[in-house]
C-alpha cells in the first residue's frame, strides 16, 4: 500500500526583482524631495529669463551716451 503525500510548495520568488523595486522606490522618493527643495517648473524658469531680459533692455535704454 502506498500513501501519497501532497505538499504545498512555496512560490518561488526572484529576490532581485524586489531589491531593484525597493531601490527604484528609494531613488524616486529622493528625487521627489529634491524637486521640492530645488526644482522649478519650466514656466518659472522661462518667466525668470524673460524678466532678466526686460531688465537688461530697460537698463540699456537708460544709458547716457558720451
Amino acid at each position: 500500500m502506498q500513501t501519497l503525500i501532497l505538499v504545498d510548495m512555496a512560490k518561488i520568488l526572484n529576490l532581485n526583482h524586489f531589491r531593484k523595486a525597493k531601490n527604484r522606490a528609494e531613488k524616486r522618493r529622493a528625487g521627489d524631495e529634491n524637486a521640492v527643495k530645488f526644482g522649478r517648473t519650466k514656466a518659472e524658469k522661462k518667466l525668470e529669463v524673460a524678466k532678466v531680459a526686460k531688465l537688461r533692455r530697460n537698463h540699456d535704454g537708460h544709458k547716457i551716451d558720451d
